[in-house]
């Protein structure tokens, strides 16, 4: 009769699934990063004329940039009159608080996040993004097959089945290894 595996063998198992698995998934987000900034880059201002944002952007940045000349101004105003102190007056407080609202970061930020989402769905479609998601479907089956598994020999055998597919070997072969401490 076979015997069923226990929890810390399963958890063992489950282990070596994400040991083997994780750096090629890794990997390739790392590939898939790089291709995702360098078209959102590139995507972003043409979304941006696409619908019509680069005007509302270019007159955000052109009052922006006229409300700090008029922050700095009442900035330096307040200042100077909080400081005079020729009454004998304590001196004057004052606080100048941050305008909330759509601001041109706001807005520029808003358009990067829509670039991200269309540029993840084309990276999707790319060699890289189809690879990644056979990865991760291929790490989650053998997980799956850890949890379904009877026996650890049955288990051994169908992970090694599967991680063949993506040229990794279930048991490695230590017999051609020389000893490390020759004499």
């Amino acid at each position: 009769m076979a015997k069923t595996m226990t929890k810390y063998q399963l958890e063992h198992f489950k282990d070596k699934v994400k040991r083997n698995f994780n750096p090629l998934i890794e990997e390739q987000e790392l590939l898939i990063k790089q291709f995702k900034t360098e078209a959102t880059d590139k995507i972003v201002s043409k979304l941006a004329k696409k619908m019509g944002a680069d005007k509302i952007l270019n007159a955000l940045e052109k009052a922006e940039k006229e409300l700090q000349k008029a922050k700095a101004q009442a900035k330096t105003f307040f200042h100077k009159k909080a400081k005079k102190d020729e009454d004998g007056n304590k001196n004057l407080s004052y606080r100048m608080r941050e305008d909330e609202g759509a601001s041109l970061k706001t807005c520029r930020e808003q358009l990067r996040e829509w670039a991200e989402t269309l540029v993840d769905a084309e990276l999707r479609r790319r060699p890289e993004g189809k690879k990644l998601k056979q990865l991760e479907d291929l790490k989650t089956r053998a997980i799956d097959t850890v949890m379904e598994a009877g026996t650890s020999e049955e288990l051994i055998r169908q992970l090694d089945a599967t991680t063949k597919k993506i040229g990794i070997a279930w048991v490695v072969d230590t017999s051609n290894i020389r000893r490390l401490h020759q004499n």
